[in-house]
């Protein structure tokens, strides 16, 4: 009788010393049941037919030969409908990252992370969670964070009017202390206002004390 306690899991790994390392770890923990392994998404697949055990969670690489391990998981969700697919990789570039994650991997998981991590993700993704490695988790909160936009490239004399404004001129001041016409900063106010995309004078202001200009 399969102990359903206990968290079944598969890798897929083709660079032995990994597999090894974390086979080893796992067999010291009660509460993980190696089930089975495989070198590629085909040699899995075909070797899996015969076994009753089915998986919890599925380590997998990205780098196999054969068919990538991307490429497998949709095979291996097919194969194995309610399984948790978990990368261990050592791709961190967003590219790999959110095509694993459209293709149904539910964590990604760097193999710099330490071997009590990775046991640690097991359990947590067993139980219906999500792990990241912590750079990955950056890159993703990164990755939809708003972004931030750039100040606005203005010109000399216009960055001078800017300054004068915002020392609470008037037009007229701002004139004569460049020795300008009104006309003329009337006409540098309107090409500030449409480079910045603003309406009045309040939104000016409020650009220059935060940066934006």
């Amino acid at each position: 009788m399969i102990d359903l306690t206990v968290i079944q899991v598969a890798i897929i790994e083709d660079e032995r010393v990994v597999l090894d390392s974390l086979m080893a770890f796992m067999g010291k923990d009660p509460s993980i049941n190696v089930v089975h392994t495989g070198y590629s998404i085909e040699d899995f697949l075909s070797s899996a037919k015969g076994k009753k055990t089915t998986p919890n969670v599925i380590l997998l690489d990205v780098n196999l030969p054969g068919i990538s391990g991307i490429d497998g998981i949709a095979p291996l969700k097919k194969q194995y409908p309610g399984v948790n697919i978990v990368i261990l990789t050592t791709f961190e570039d967003s590219d790999h990252i959110f095509r694993a994650l459209k293709a149904g991997a539910c964590s990604y998981i760097s193999k710099q992370t330490s071997l009590l991590l990775i046991g640690e993700a097991i359990k947590i993704v067993a139980k219906g969670g999500a792990y990241m490695s912590p750079a990955i988790a950056r890159k993703i909160v990164g990755y939809f964070a708003p972004e931030k936009k750039k100040p606005k490239n203005l010109t000399e004399r216009q960055n001078e009017i800017v300054a004068l404004i915002v020392e609470g001129k008037s037009y007229k001041m701002v004139a004569d202390s460049l020795c300008v016409s009104i006309d003329t900063v009337r006409s540098h106010i309107k090409n500030i206002y449409r480079q910045l995309e603003i309406n009045s004078k309040a939104e000016l202001i409020r650009k220059s004390y935060n940066g934006e200009l």
